[in-house]
Parts: C-alpha cells; sequence; structure tokens
C-alpha cells in the first residue's frame, strides 16, 4: 500500500496557504558558445523538459509527499494564483489538482497568457531566460490574498503562509502580514535582488523560517561561501538575519556542496552523489520537502534531511518536478542509493493499509 507521513489530529499544521509563481517553460540549447547577437537569430535544440514555476514546485512535492486532499481531511495545500485561459494554464491546473492541491483559488485571467519562461543554454552550461512580464501573474492582487484571511483564522498557529517569488513581492508581503495576524507559521524565500528591500522595510522581522542560496546569503552578508571554510559565512548570516527575528531559522542551500539548516546552531546536510540529469528546481524540491517534514513534526534538522533527499531525487530528472515523486519512491530511491535516513524521518512513516 502507498506510504505517507503520519500527520495526527492535533499534530502541528493542518493547511498550507501559497503565493508565488504558477507558471512553465521551454529551454533550448544553443548552437555556439558566443553571445546571442542582437539582430542573431541562432539554431537551438527544444529540449525535452517541463520547467514549472516555484510555487507550483513547492506546493506539488508538499502535497504529494503528505499526500494532501482538497477537502482538507488529513491536510490541505490551498496555492492562491492566475493563470491564463491558454492550454498552459489549464494543464498546470490540471496537474496541480491530480496531485491533491485545493485549486480554488487559482483563478483563470482570459486577458493573459500564463506565466511563461523561455530558456536558452550554451554549449558550456549557461544561459538565460525570457520571462513573459504581462502574464496572468502580474494581476495577483491584495484582494485575491484576502480571500483566504477566514481559512487562515480558522487554522490559526496550526496554519503556514508560504510566500515565494515570481509575483510581486507586495503581494507576497501581504501574505506574510495576514500570517502574522492569524498566527500562522511563515515561510519565504526572495532572489537576490529581492533581499534588499526586504531588509530595508523589515519584511524579514516577520518570516520564521527563510530558505536562501548562496547568492542571497551572499547579499545579505557581502561575502562569499566558501564549502571549504564555511563557519565565518554561516555565523555572519545567522547573526545578520536574527537582527531582524531572533527566532527565525535558516535553510541554506549550497548546491553540491549540501545544505545547511539553522535552529539554535547550524546542522550540516551532504549532497547526495546521484547522476545529474538538471539541477532546476532542486532548491525548490529541497524547500517542498523540508515543508512536508515540518508538517509531519520533524525537527528542523532531519526536515531539511528529507528536503535534501528529495533535492537529489529530483536532479534524476530532465523536469524541474519529477513526475514519479512520492514517498514511496523516495524511499526506493534512498535505497537504491545507499542512503541511510534518521530514525526519526522513518518513525513519521505509514501505509495506508495501517489505517
Amino acid at each position: 500500500m502507498p506510504s505517507r507521513f503520519r500527520i495526527p489530529s492535533d499534530g502541528p499544521f493542518s493547511l498550507l496557504v501559497g503565493v508565488g509563481g504558477i507558471g512553465t517553460g521551454m529551454v533550448f540549447a544553443l548552437e555556439g558558445n558566443q553571445t546571442l547577437g542582437r539582430n542573431e537569430s541562432r539554431p537551438g535544440r527544444l529540449l525535452d523538459v517541463r520547467d514549472y514555476c516555484k510555487l507550483h514546485i513547492i506546493s506539488h512535492y508538499v502535497s504529494v509527499l503528505v499526500r494532501a486532499d482538497p477537502s482538507g481531511a488529513r491536510f490541505r495545500v490551498l496555492p492562491v494564483g492566475k493563470i491564463g485561459e491558454d492550454p498552459n494554464g489549464h494543464g498546470l491546473l490540471r496537474e496541480m489538482s491530480e496531485s491533491g492541491q485545493d485549486t480554488r483559488f487559482v483563478e483563470t485571467v482570459p486577458s493573459r497568457p500564463t506565466l511563461l519562461s523561455v530558456c536558452f543554454q550554451y554549449p558550456d552550461a549557461s544561459g538565460g531566460n525570457i520571462t513573459t512580464s504581462d502574464s496572468a501573474a502580474a494581476l495577483l492582487s491584495v484582494s485575491d490574498v484576502e480571500r483566504v484571511r477566514s481559512i487562515l483564522e480558522a487554522a490559526g498557529r496550526r496554519g503556514i503562509v508560504l510566500a515565494v517569488p515570481e509575483v510581486p513581492l507586495s503581494i507576497r508581503r501581504h501574505l506574510i502580514e495576514l500570517g502574522t495576524e492569524t498566527g500562522a507559521y511563515r515561510l519565504a524565500s526572495f532572489t537576490p535582488t529581492e533581499i534588499e528591500e526586504a531588509v530595508r522595510t523589515r519584511l524579514l522581522d516577520r518570516v520564521d523560517l527563510l530558505a536562501i542560496n548562496e547568492d542571497e546569503g551572499k547579499a545579505l552578508t557581502s561575502s562569499a561561501f566558501e564549502s571549504s571554510s564555511p563557519n565565518e559565512f554561516l555565523d555572519a548570516l545567522a547573526q545578520r538575519l536574527r537582527q531582524h527575528n531572533p527566532a527565525m531559522r535558516i535553510i541554506l542551500t549550497a548546491g553540491s556542496n549540501g545544505a545547511y539548516a539553522f535552529d539554535t546552531r547550524w546542522t550540516f546536510l551532504p549532497a547526495h552523489p546521484v547522476t545529474v540529469v538538471n539541477t532546476g528546481g532542486a532548491g525548490d524540491a529541497l524547500f517542498g520537502g523540508t515543508v512536508a517534514g515540518l508538517i509531519a513534526g520533524l525537527p528542523l534538522p532531519r526536515a531539511v534531511e528529507l528536503g535534501a533527499l528529495l533535492a537529489g531525487y529530483s536532479v534524476t530528472s530532465p523536469h524541474t518536478i519529477h513526475p514519479h515523486a512520492d514517498l514511496d519512491h523516495l524511499l526506493a530511491f534512498a535505497e537504491e542509493e545507499g542512503i541511510s535516513l534518521h530514525e526519526e524521518i522513518l518513525n513519521c512513516i505509514e501505509t495506508e493499509k495501517s489505517q
């Protein structure tokens, strides 16, 4: 029978409400390493890669790992967003529903396209992307977020709010403020260019768990992460962030150099040596796996250990959401790779047959 995380009726959380990017993308492998010219037409191969945006990736992994359902009988994942009245939007909405998410607040907008990113890669693996600036996602408003107020009020401290990039920062701020009013646990991530504004406007004061990568950490500390001697960087990062919220917990992702979790001290979680097909979405997979672990009642280091396992599994797929990711496949992957999971993680797992 399928495996899932045990979520007691009196568990720490019963609901996740999220705002962030809901969209898709396509990836071209360009011929030639020279930088694209202003008036150049360059041949490229369209790769068989399904690309997704941040909120969709994170909420998908939370849903499939805890076996969420729209009724909220076990756990409810409630994304808030806008998509276009187009094939991309319809496909994304169907996939989100099939994963167990409650999509009633994902609105279809006839006048705008679904958020789309066209990515290009040079043979040396560098590249860039072009993302629609007039997508349906850009129309997300404060009033859209206010529609979930009563649901968050009912959940109280058992609610989680998740605010991630690819929608306006003002909308994410409003969700975090709403979470503060209702007593929800507040999760966030920012791009390197957004961090300064989050600091200046004291938005970080209201974040309970912040997920960042090396670039965002560098923007906060003005120093670079060195995997061979990370302690100075880590200490500076924790000190800087805890000036905003003394109780803030932190996840730092460092790609192939692993991840770090900060609660009262830093814990290192190594990256798993797997055959990498595509690293896109790995950081979001780690965040999603961590959130699922917290919902199951795991302490932060063990939750990030689960997230690191999911990130390792995700990079074995060409797609930014691994199409087979669920708890059974994740456990089978760990066994195949010889990865031992902490007893606290294993003790949170049950099968539906045991109900």
